[in-house]
């Protein structure tokens, strides 16, 4: 069996595996608890969190360990949202774009529905890209927080970060950028983003551990009360073992980005092409450079995406057909919809994404697509 689906999640590395264990085991204190084997733990913690501080180049301090990326992107949305409507006493307004992850869009619901915040939504073009342009015209005097996707999880697009930073920055509005995608594949240093969220499954730590990356000169308003561990900002005794474990995952991934993202590019465009010639209906999605090195995205029209999958997986090939989060759903991809794809073209979508270790020649994969793709037009 090969693994094709690593945007939805990715093996445990054995050097982050053997970093975290010892504290699975006989380092297992509480870093609150006031004693030696509780500040033995506060010193690995305070370790861990400078290390995932200098890999994104902010402070200590602006780091908060969360349960993963869907945590991050709600206490940067939601936190920054409602500590600007506190310190503005009054309603709010968020912009973000169509083709967000769920946990910044349905976050922006929330605060549409149950703050009565406004919430502007930008659009995107065919290729999935925002314009800065739209984005600065959507800003309004009591806009809170920008919050967009570094690059998209289901078609790869990348943003320019860049310029969305020049934007937020002429304006005074904090630009929150969903990162979970990009480590390992794209720099998280010098983006210009206020807040950047990371998941540690991506890069080869454990499900269950994530980070906000948080300007300490934005309010910010905490989700999770009790204890004020994380600097009051997220209540809870701290995952030590993950915080370990996402510190190691995030240094390799940085080192290793700039030879991971130029070797899989290559193989990825070379798979690129030949699914594109033997598929005369598969269309790329997505823009056709300014995309993750590790994701190629497909649809093939008159199919059904899900009939592909199982091809596939007969032979020896799993995959998805977008976001992992929305596996299962009749509906068609949003995002699909937002770059203008036709629904019944949207429900055909193949998505592949892969390791950073990826090595080798993909053309077995790509002939074994267009083998799927026929025995389903075939109804075989």
């Amino acid at each position: 069996m090969r693994y094709l689906d690593h945007a939805a999640t990715s093996p445990v590395r054995p050097e982050v595996r053997d970093a975290m264990l010892p504290y699975l085991t006989d380092r297992f204190g509480n870093p609150s608890s006031h004693h030696t084997v509780g500040e033995a733990a506060a010193s690995a913690l305070a370790d861990a969190r400078a290390r995932v501080a200098a890999v994104l180049g902010v402070r200590a301090n602006e780091i908060v360990f969360t349960s993963g990326g869907t945590e991050a992107d709600n206490l940067a949305v939601k936190g920054l949202a409602i500590g600007a409507s506190l310190r503005r006493g009054g309603p709010v307004h968020v912009v973000t774009t169509t083709i967000e992850h769920e946990a910044v869009l349905a976050s922006c619901a929330y605060l549409e529905r149950v703050h009565g915040f406004a919430v502007t939504r930008v659009g995107v073009d065919a290729d999935g890209l925002v314009s800065p342009d739209e984005v600065a015209a959507a800003l309004r005097p009591d806009t809170a927080v920008v919050s967009i996707g570094y690059a998209n999880n289901e078609i790869g697009t990348v943003q320019d970060a860049a310029a969305l930073a020049a934007v937020t920055t002429a304006a005074g509005v904090p630009l929150h950028l969903d990162a979970v995608q990009a480590a390992g594949w794209l720099p998280l240093r010098g983006t210009g983003a206020d807040a950047l969220s990371l998941a540690g499954h991506k890069i080869g730590a454990p499900q269950g551990i994530g980070v906000l990356a948080v300007r300490t000169r934005w309010p910010l308003e905490p989700l999770v009360h009790g204890g004020g561990q994380e600097r009051g900002r997220r209540s809870g005794t701290e995952n030590l073992a993950g915080a370990v474990a996402m510190a190691t995952a995030l240094e390799l991934a940085e080192s290793e980005r700039a030879d991971s993202a130029a070797r899989v590019s290559a193989i990825r465009a070379a798979f690129t092409r030949r699914v594109l010639d033997l598929v005369g209906t598969a269309r790329l999605t997505g823009h056709p450079t300014r995309r993750l090195p590790g994701t190629a995205s497909f649809t093939f029209a008159g199919t059904s995406g899900e009939a592909i999958l199982l091809e596939l997986e007969r032979r020896g090939l799993v995959t998805s057909s977008g976001s992992a989060c929305a596996a299962g759903s009749d509906e068609p991809s949003h995002v699909l919809l937002a770059c203008g794809i036709d629904p019944a073209v949207a429900q055909s979508a193949v998505r592949f994404t892969f390791g950073h270790h990826l090595a080798g020649d993909l053309s077995p994969v790509a002939d074994a697509v267009a083998e799927a793709v026929a025995a389903v037009r075939s109804g075989a």
